[in-house]
């Protein structure tokens, strides 16, 4: 227990600004607003260095990606007031596909974490990052089922997190499942409200 302790001691403060900006960052992104692509990078620089730390090295490599993806996201949404980027949807087949190749690389990364690197947990890792690069890209894209998916990855990273004592990022990942309820509603408004 004393451990445990020490070890929330010495990452409370990073923690809490990594999960206060993760929060912006969601908010901003419910609201369809710019800005949370800034926060996104504040939080993801923070995570990168603590989930090293954490031995959970498939999170900490994804949180490059995140950076290059809030780039990419930010450009994206970046249009004129009058033609903003609108919400739309995949077909149930581009998510079969995209699960097959989630689980494929989720598994081959898991193998070779398991192999290689003293990581924690290989396998869940690899899967929730390799989902996640999926959904941050489907948020970029405004689709509206980057919700259902962070639902599901959320869940499990509540888990994961939970293993390794980042109960703060635990707590984060607990809210966010409501705040994913939210943003869900929040698009599918949109969507419907859209003229054909």
């Amino acid at each position: 227990m004393e451990p445990m302790l020490e070890q929330v001691r010495a990452l409370w403060p990073w923690e809490a600004l990594a999960v206060v900006l993760a929060i912006a960052y969601l908010l901003l992104a419910i609201r369809q607003h710019i800005g949370c692509w800034a926060a996104g990078i504040a939080s993801t620089l923070i995570y990168l260095v603590l989930f090293c730390g954490a031995a959970l090295y498939t999170e900490a490599v994804l949180q490059l990606f995140y950076i290059g993806v809030s780039v990419y996201g930010w450009r994206h949404w970046r249009r004129p007031a009058a033609a903003p980027l609108p919400v739309t949807r995949w077909p149930l087949r581009h998510h079969a596909g995209a699960l097959a190749v989630v689980l494929a690389l989720g598994l081959a990364n898991g193998a070779l974490l398991a192999a290689y690197t003293p990581a924690a947990l290989p396998y869940a890792d690899a899967l929730v990052a390799w989902a996640s690069v999926l959904a941050t890209w489907m948020v970029a894209r405004k689709l509206l089922e980057n919700w259902l998916w962070w639902f599901a990855i959320d869940s499990a990273s509540i888990w994961i997190y939970a293993q390794r004592g980042l109960w703060l990022t635990v707590l984060l990942f607990a809210l966010y499942l409501v705040l994913i309820v939210r943003g869900w509603s929040s698009w599918r408004r949109d969507l419907v409200a859209r003229p054909a």
